[in-house]
């Protein structure tokens, strides 16, 4: 069952992170970088983060409902390869332009993180 709950939720994070990311990039194409991988991640993170800490400090949720979510979904939503991967051939055409990415990613992926913390919790700190 632990593998079936992993497979559906990797196969829907998947489909979602390819359309949004297609969407995204696509509505913005004169964009300075590819702000659909910087979304899925964003989001990726501050959900992620929210279900941990809402499961740890305010009510346990299931381990089959963080399995599916956490693991499976969230793990295919999100993208580290696509990331590193534009990041390099951003900065190898326009070095600002790499590091704009890279740094919007890993700062608005932490802020997004810590937010999903708070919100996760229910209370500040």
């Amino acid at each position: 069952m632990k593998i079936v709950l992993l497979s559906l939720g990797g196969a829907l994070g998947a489909l979602l992170r390819y359309y949004i990311s297609k969407f995204v990039n696509s509505s913005f194409s004169f964009s300075y970088v590819p702000w659909g991988t910087v979304l899925v991640n964003v989001v990726g993170a501050f959900l992620l983060s929210f279900i941990i800490f809402t499961s740890q400090e305010r009510y346990e949720l299931p381990s089959n409902f963080i399995l599916f979510f956490g693991s499976g979904l969230l793990g295919a939503f999100t993208t580290f390869s696509t990331f590193t991967y534009e990041a390099l051939v951003l900065y190898i055409e326009v070095p600002l332009r790499g590091f704009i990415y890279f740094a919007s990613n890993i700062v608005l992926g932490f802020l997004a993180a810590y937010l999903g913390m708070i919100l996760g919790r229910g209370r500040l700190h």
